[in-house]
């Protein structure tokens, strides 16, 4: 899987800023027997797993937590901006490179010990998977695994999710 996901998976130089480079994973999405596969292996790898639950990330997490949520047969939770929920959250603000962000989930999302997958697409620093495994542990419930197509090594990303199991397909 990981040599076909690379394949496809584009570099753009100087994006969102100068000497960044930007991993394209769009294409994946756009090649519907490549995303069927994308999905087809995530849901071989949880099945047995069994989770209660599927924490996408906003909002790219999203392309990929919907489909593994259905096709695995359990709820779809969204984290998302500030703002964006509608009813009572849980928060975690988190620091940035520069600045602070934040995401919340609503707090009747998860019940107390649901094994909990969280899924986004890429693995850079860390910052925003960790904060939402904390908004997963404010509920009462317990991150199974945090899952991510791309893992960006250099990073470092893995070391702010120590104590936690991550698994991601491609590595840069």
């Amino acid at each position: 899987m990981e040599k076909k996901l690379k394949s496809v998976i584009r570099d753009v130089p100087d994006f969102p800023k100068k000497g960044i480079i930007f991993k394209d994973l769009t294409p994946i999405f756009k090649d519907k027997k490549l995303f069927k596969s994308l999905i087809d292996y995530l849901y071989k790898r949880y099945k047995n797993k069994k989770p209660d639950a599927i924490v996408a990330i906003e909002s790219r997490g999203f392309i990929i937590g919907a489909p593994l949520a259905y096709k695995l047969g359990v709820p779809f939770i969204p984290a998302r901006k500030p703002g964006k929920l509608p009813r009572e959250t849980y928060k975690v603000t988190y620091s940035l490179e520069y600045g602070e962000d934040a995401l919340e989930i609503h707090k009747d999302a998860l019940k107390q010990d649901d094994k909990v997958l969280i899924i986004d697409d890429l693995l850079a620093t860390g910052g925003t998977a960790n904060a939402v495994a904390s908004l997963v542990e404010m509920a009462n419930a317990k991150v199974m695994e945090i899952a991510f197509i791309v893992e960006l090594d250099f990073l470092k990303g893995r070391e702010k999710l120590k104590g936690r199991k991550v698994f991601s397909i491609v590595h840069y």
